[in-house]
């Protein structure tokens, strides 16, 4: 372990009266708009719609407080991070154990060329791409696309995926256990919403709430780590801390944002030491920010890099698909040109 991850041991500590602190602030407000929702859907849709916004910011946080409850870093007792983190994880759509199982995956591989393929999102090098039938570069740039990515994608993964996971093996007992759990817990969520408030009132205030707190997290899951100068490499030379560093980007937010998304935008601390909680994360990067030199963003940078679609290895650089034709088609010219 290097001298900088010990020295941000010392903040994995989680503390439970913060802990307790940012449940209330979430899930009271939460349950207050989601009332305030059912309320006015069937007398004002533009309101409910309205009031669908802070509802989905909340949501988002809900997801932030599952995955540090993931890591074991939300409550010092593991057992209250599980129980937490299964109910929260039905909230969002998510099977808590499934999603750890992903996610510390792409912790234990993120930046590495050899080891794509769970819990992170689908990058080719341009080699790769290139390599490809005409179907399946179409197939592709389909799943690159942002109405694909931020629109289609939160519905096909939180939807459908998380309810039926293709990837997950016999053996994986423990995360299909929870996968079943999490669907029985929202069937009994429909029924109940069914024999009180209406289930078609209930369905219209968690989807679009749903829809617009998973894409804005998708986005944001894209941008923390799909930049232009980002870490890529191959087995051999893969080094964790570096891609901590320089493969997570710091999504500098605006403060109310930094609180909605649970200062999930200082990812690369995250990275570097994934047991330090949300609520420690800004005060370490004040108190290292010398050491930690990260890859800063704004809002901006993180759509602008939607453009960028594959991992050029000769130029260690991300690329979009204009970028990676002309070059090739220069490369094309020159080696005729030469050839001649």
């Amino acid at each position: 372990m290097s001298p900088l991850r010990k020295k941000l041991q010392v903040y994995a500590r989680a503390d439970t009266s913060q802990a307790l602190v940012q449940v209330a602030t979430t899930l009271l407000p939460l349950a207050a708009i989601w009332a305030a929702m059912l309320s006015l859907v069937g007398r004002s849709l533009p309101l409910t719609m309205l009031l669908a916004i802070p509802a989905a910011a909340l949501m988002l946080r809900v997801f932030v407080i599952a995955h540090d409850c993931g890591h074991g870093s939300f409550f010092p007792s593991r057992r209250a991070n599980d129980v937490l983190g299964f109910f929260l994880g039905v909230l969002s759509l998510t099977p808590y154990r499934y999603w750890q199982l992903t996610h510390n995956a792409h912790h234990a591989s993120s930046g590495n060329l050899d080891r794509r393929g769970m819990g992170d999102v689908t990058t080719l090098t341009v080699l790769e791409y290139a390599a490809l039938s005409p179907m399946q570069r179409l197939g592709y740039r389909l799943l690159r696309n942002p109405v694909v990515l931020l629109g289609i994608g939160p519905i096909l993964l939180f939807g459908i995926k998380h309810r039926f996971p293709w990837d997950l093996t016999r053996a994986h007992r423990r995360e299909w256990t929870s996968v079943l759990a999490t669907d029985a817990a929202l069937l009994g969520m429909g029924m109940l919403a069914r024999s009180t408030v209406g289930l078609g009132p209930a369905l219209k205030v968690l989807s679009v709430t749903w829809l617009l707190a998973l894409s804005v997290g998708i986005w944001i899951f894209y941008v923390q780590h799909q930049f232009e100068h980002a870490y890529w490499a191959r087995s051999e030379s893969w080094d964790y801390e570096r891609a901590a560093l320089a493969g997570s980007t710091f999504l500098d937010l605006p403060p109310l944002l930094r609180w909605v998304t649970g200062s999930i935008g200082y990812h690369h601390i995250h990275h570097l030491v994934s047991r330090i909680p949300n609520y420690q994360l800004a005060m370490v990067q004040q108190a290292f920010a010398t050491e930690l030199h990260p890859v800063r963003i704004g809002i901006a940078d993180g759509f602008a890099a939607l453009r960028l679609k594959l991992w050029d290895e000769e130029r260690e650089r991300m690329v979009s698909f204009a970028d990676a034709a002309r070059r090739q088609t220069t490369e094309s010219i020159v080696a005729s040109r030469t050839s001649t």
